[in-house]
């Protein structure tokens, strides 16, 4: 997918001006997958569901999905990370 292909819908005016949470989610146009870098991971949603997260800054953590057909990135939710361990564990 390239960024001229992909659109991301998130919720910006929820995300803190100057944080590093934007920057990372636009970097998600450019490479959706996980991959070498280990920040971000496919998760295991069941029935045919796929969900990733990402994690940012080591601070955050996004979770999202792909609409490969029409090409975008769906996030569906921002937490900080221990948030996100609180609600869903250690996936």
């Amino acid at each position: 997918m390239t960024s001229s292909q992909v659109r991301i819908w998130t919720f910006q005016h929820a995300i803190p001006i100057g944080s590093r949470i934007l920057p990372a989610l636009e970097g998600l146009e450019q490479n959706p997958y996980p991959g070498s870098g280990g920040d971000k991971e496919k998760l295991d949603a069941g029935e045919g569901r796929e969900i990733f997260r990402i994690y940012i800054a080591r601070t955050f953590t996004a979770f999202y999905s792909l609409d490969t057909e029409n090409r975008i990135v769906r996030v569906h939710e921002i937490l900080t990370t221990e948030q996100a361990h609180k609600k869903y564990g250690r996936l």
